[in-house]
Order: C-alpha cells, then sequence, then structure tokens
C-alpha cells in the first residue's frame, strides 16, 4: 500500500509547485512606443519672461516611448510604474500682448507615473494612472526693440485612464487618455493626450 499512497502524495506536490494558480499576463518589466493626439490649452502661462499673454487652443501630433514595470498582485489586480518621453510636432503656440508678441515651444516632455489595474479578462486590462508630469519649453518675446529668448520647465500633475489588450506572449496594445495640468499655479496649461501604444514584455 506504500507505492499508491507515494504516487499520490508526488502528484499532489507537483500539481501545487509545478502549475501555477493564474497566469501572470501583466508581470515584469516592459518598453514601448507611443503616439497620438496632443491638445494644449494656454491662457497667460507664467514663465521665467513673465506671464505670456497667450490666450489659445493648439492641436499636434506627438509621439514617444515608454519603460516600466508591473506586478500582477493577484488574479485581478496589477500595479505599475512608468516612465515616458515624447515629443510633438509643430506643437508652438503664439500670441500678441501688451508688450509684443510671445512664442512659446515646447521643445519635448517627460511622465513619471503609477497605475493601478484590473483585469477584466486575463488578456485585457483596464487602469487608472497618476504622478508627475514636465515640459520644456522655450519662451519668445518679441517688441519693437528686442527679443527675449528662455527656456525652462514646466512642472505639473497628471491623470488618466486606459485600457490594455493582450495580443500575443509578449506584445500587448493599449489606448489611454492623459491630463495634465503643467500651470504651476499661474495662468492655465491644460494638456490632453489620446495615445496608443505597442508594448514588448520581457
Amino acid at each position: 500500500m506504500r507505492l499508491p499512497k507515494t504516487l499520490i502524495s508526488f502528484a499532489i506536490v507537483s500539481v501545487a509547485f509545478g502549475t501555477p494558480a493564474y497566469a501572470q499576463e501583466f508581470n515584469g518589466p516592459f518598453i514601448g512606443v507611443q503616439a497620438g493626439w496632443n491638445s494644449d490649452e494656454v491662457k497667460d502661462i507664467g514663465t521665467p519672461l513673465g506671464a505670456a499673454e497667450i490666450d489659445l487652443n493648439h492641436q499636434s501630433l506627438t509621439g514617444g516611448v515608454y519603460a516600466g514595470y508591473d506586478f500582477q498582485l493577484n488574479e485581478r489586480t496589477v500595479l505599475g510604474a512608468e516612465a515616458s518621453f515624447d515629443l510633438a510636432s509643430d506643437d508652438k503656440l503664439r500670441g500678441n500682448g501688451s508688450v509684443g508678441t510671445y512664442m512659446l515651444n515646447p521643445k519635448y516632455s517627460f511622465d513619471l507615473t503609477a497605475r493601478a489595474g484590473y483585469l477584466v479578462t486575463p488578456e485585457t486590462l483596464v487602469y487608472a494612472r497618476g504622478g508627475y508630469s514636465n515640459a520644456r519649453a522655450t519662451t519668445t518675446v518679441m517688441d519693437a526693440d528686442l527679443t527675449s529668448l528662455t527656456s525652462g520647465n514646466l512642472d505639473g500633475w497628471l491623470a488618466g485612464a486606459g485600457i490594455e489588450r493582450k495580443l500575443m506572449d509578449n506584445v500587448s496594445a493599449r489606448l489611454e487618455y492623459r491630463y495634465s495640468d503643467l500651470s504651476e499655479g499661474e495662468g492655465e496649461y491644460d494638456r490632453n493626450r489620446v495615445l496608443a501604444g505597442l508594448t514588448y514584455r520581457f
């Protein structure tokens, strides 16, 4: 009778330790590329040259890269951290003010965020995102006598939400909305983005 008991014990141990309780589709490090639509709404934003008298809503295309790490806590819950870097095309903001012509030219931006997600299916993650956002911008003021030029960083916060779907073992696609407030408490600088991304997981 010893042999059957030994085989049964071995089978139980093999099942317990040899097979995971759930498939971890969103776990570990990843990199990706993203592109989409960018809308900057600016009004009297504070700059190193004073308040830029710009009242404008401007749309442009944007694209960039990202990298991060996800940790799947259980069958349904995913937590992660991510850094992203983006450039935009034709995103200069211009306006005429009391002292001359203003131009605000965002050069690039980066975000440092965390996200929390829920797996509606093993391959489909819906999530919310929040964190820090930064834009590097050049400010130009031109009047009848001279042109003043300076560069600086605009610090702000970010919030967003999205959905990510596994396409194959190491590849997933996502669609996401992000809102950033870059005003630093002076004037208004609201940035809205809709981004599509393609992710590779290691």
